[in-house]
């Protein structure tokens, strides 16, 4: 798909995603679960949410494809997790954007001062975006942009105007009778939905330019920002307007913003919540819209959902998505909320633990960019955190995410699973502990393929001789003699050389100085008689082969080359010198599978190429 979202895009629309009914309808459901406490549940929300996007950055940095999540955990965790919450997130994030569109629904009740019926504002508005996206990503982003900016603009007017009107006695009781810390905990993974928004990015990935500092940057820039300004907004809010008006009400923000300046703050509120409400219909169909995409694309469903139209667009599964979001409005609205809630939790907990799963798989092209910090104790605690979010927000949540997964089952083993030998993380950590071949390298080669787009890897000459070199694995008690061995039996094949002549070359270069690079490495390099010769050979020694001053070199890049092949012998040099300085390419040699993922290794590196 066509890279066209930068920062700013990545940023706004992660924001524009989460501003929406999670604050202009929420904070009121929310104040009559817990009171004044609710300050706290939104932050405690916000820095749960925070803690769950660093395993979906870590996973879109390393894997930047549609689908966001979906894509992650069909490829650490397999087809059959990877359906289900697929299915499960694509429903959440349409269950999401139905939420904003019944606070749009409420905003034109307000201005009308009539009760429009829901779908008469529902179906123009949904098939508005639809066309919109339809249209193309970049286009849906630049108007995203557009509007976030805005509505930043509209809430520090709130803020500056609100400020100086706090009453504290509206603070006390802070935590409502009867609540506590667990009726904090409680109402916090209610109004998790609001951050619902930070899911929906993941699934742009493919899209984004630069995807190695656009998305760890946007999302968590993102994430902070609007934590920070949601705890604001409702200390402005619970400050100043009354808490019998306050609890339940459906346009909190609203109704404080015409206490504080009269019908001019209540008319610029209420076009900052009509701005809300159309960013996360915008960006919930266009984020959504790439679940069945991912899920179409891998046979998980029905071909035609991966169908594009000539911009690159999904348009089949944008319609889909607009069809389910029209239908989720049948819903009542508290369990519109607390369905769409724990349903991004329980994305949030499959992310963490796809992360730790990625992780132990040692798979050689598995190169996040951004890495989760303390794993694996900090993905173990969102786990247990939002297990216990879920768990507290009651059955009628579970029952509804239950019922997801039954659904997600079914479409798997009715359909999907016929269709599929997708290869997965977990089957290589299966492969490691039971030694019995499980895997084919697929998935290698996949994410091999993934990791060129990401980096926009254009190969060089020197990359173009990789891909043809030879490259071996010696067995356990390998020595000089023995390297030198097969050195030389793999050149004479290339070489118009004897064995014997190319062994005793190597060891006249040996004597002039050592090819022993760093203590892990080694480049024994020779100049041969001849026109146009030039080879590569990649030589493993795990074990490490002994040179002297008690070395042991596990990697040998082995040059043989005629004298006027000079200028690439210097690049192949060079080249390499700058590859072994990466503070990852010892692990990487180590852990490599088998030769192919040697050369991987190479082909892949971080380095300038001309």
């Amino acid at each position: 798909m066509k890279k066209g979202l930068g920062f700013i895009d990545v940023f706004c629309i992660a924001s524009g995603a989460m501003i929406s009914s999670g604050i202009f309808v929420l904070p009121g459901l929310a104040f009559a679960q817990s009171g004044p406490a609710m300050i706290i549940a939104y932050l405690i929300a916000g820095l749960l949410a925070l803690i769950g996007v660093l395993s979906v950055i870590e996973l879109a940095t390393a894997m930047p494809k549609a689908g966001g999540d979906y894509y992650f955990l069909t490829r650490s965790l397999g087809p059959l997790i990877g359906t289900v919450s697929g299915l499960l997130s694509w429903f959440a994030l349409s269950l999401k954007t139905a939420f904003a569109i019944f606070g749009l629904a409420e905003v034109i009740y307000l201005l009308s001062g009539e009760r429009v019926p829901l779908f008469a504002t529902a179906v123009p508005v949904t098939v508005l975006f639809a066309l919109l996206n339809i249209r193309g990503a970049e286009a849906a982003a630049k108007f995203e942009v557009v509007l976030v900016l805005v509505l930043f603009l509209l809430m520090g007017g709130y803020l500056v105007a609100g400020m100086p009107n706090l009453e504290a006695s509206h603070f006390t009781p802070f935590v409502k009778e009867g609540g506590g810390f667990s009726g904090i905990l409680s109402t916090a993974g209610f109004v998790f939905v609001s951050f619902g928004g930070l899911l929906k990015t993941a699934t742009i990935a493919e899209e984004v330019r630069n995807p190695r500092r656009n998305i760890p940057s946007g999302f968590i820039a993102a994430t902070l920002a609007i934590t920070l300004l949601y705890a604001l907004l409702l200390f402005v809010t619970v400050g100043v307007l009354p808490a019998e008006e306050l609890s339940g009400s459906y346009t909190p923000i609203a109704d404080t913003a015409r206490m504080l300046v009269g019908p001019v703050g209540y008319g610029a509120i209420t076009v900052a919540a009509v701005l809300a409400f159309v960013t996360t219909a915008n960006a919930g169909i266009m984020s959504a819209s790439r679940y069945p995409l991912a899920l179409g694309r891998d046979n998980l469903l029905p071909p035609f959902f991966a169908k594009v139209n000539k911009r690159g667009e999904p348009m089949v599964a944008i319609i889909m998505t607009s069809t389910i979001i029209l239908l989720s409005l049948l819903l009542d609205i508290e369990k519109l909320v607390k369905a769409a809630s724990a349903v991004v939790i329980s994305a949030y907990v499959l992310s963490a633990a796809a992360v730790l799963v990625m992780r132990h798989s040692k798979l050689t092209n598995y190169r996040p960019t951004f890495r989760v910090p303390w794993c694996p104790w900090l993905p173990l605690f969102g786990i247990i955190s939002f297990t216990l979010l879920i768990v507290d927000m009651g059955m009628a949540a579970i029952e509804v995410s239950l019922g997801f997964v039954v659904f997600g089952l079914l479409i798997y083993f009715f359909y999907g699973r016929k269709r599929t030998d997708m290869e997965y993380a977990l089957l290589h950590i299966v492969e490691s502990l039971t030694n019995k071949e499980l895997t084919a390298d697929s998935l290698e080669k996949e994410l091999y393929d993934v990791l060129q787009k990401r980096d926009e890897v254009v190969h060089d000459e020197f990359d173009e001789i990789l891909k043809s070199a030879e490259a071996l694995d010696l067995g356990p008690g390998a020595d000089q003699n023995e390297l030198l061995r097969v050195v030389s039996e793999t050149l004479e094949k290339d070489l118009d050389h004897s064995a014997e002549e190319i062994r005793r070359r190597f060891v006249e270069r040996e004597q002039q100085g050592s090819c022993v690079l760093t203590p892990f490495v080694a480049i024994p390099h020779i100049i041969v008689d001849g026109e146009g010769l030039f080879n590569i050979t990649l030589i493993r020694s795990r074990e490490g082969i002994p040179f002297e001053g008690d070395l042991s070199v596990k990697a040998f890049f082995v040059i043989a080359g005629s004298r006027d092949m000079r200028n690439m012998h210097l690049k192949a040099l060079a080249a390499i010198a700058h590859i072994v300085q990466h503070p990852e390419f010892e692990k990487r040699w180590a852990r490599a599978k088998n030769e192919a993922q040697l050369k991987d290794i190479l082909l892949l590196s971080e380095r300038v190429r001309m």
